[in-house]
């Protein structure tokens, strides 16, 4: 079975950090090693769309942000052990979200086929 799992979420004021961390395995990533993936995290708040956030290509050698965190949150990824991060820093009160993470592959193809459960972020002013 598929498992993506985030950790990491919590409640930080504003103008703080915090580190995401996703685990991939069972299923496909049991067939496939994790460095066949592109890897993304998104997050989502109540009411509104699924927000892209970051990516990360299979090697690490290519990341994509989304305006709102750029120069604040850095993704990364440890291929030897199936887990990729998001570091989020100067956090705003408008980062709080639920963030998740995904999995583009094996043979990445510009779509998320697998999604994790989410980790709640919460910033207060």
């Amino acid at each position: 079975q598929v498992q993506l799992v985030e950790s990491g979420g919590g409640l930080v004021q504003a103008g703080g950090s915090l580190r995401l961390s996703c685990a991939a395995s069972g299923g496909t990533f049991s067939m496939y090693p994790f460095s066949m993936y592109a890897m993304g995290w998104f997050r989502q708040v109540p009411g509104k769309e699924r927000e892209f956030v970051a990516a990360i290509s299979w090697s690490g050698g290519s990341t994509n942000y989304a305006d709102s965190v750029k120069g604040r949150f850095t993704i990364s990824r440890d291929n030897a052990k199936n887990t990729m991060y998001l570091q989020m820093n100067s956090l705003k009160p408008e980062d709080t979200a639920v963030y998740v993470c995904a999995a583009d592959g094996p043979q990445p193809a510009g779509t998320y086929d697998y999604w994790g459960q989410g980790t709640q972020v919460t910033v207060s002013a």
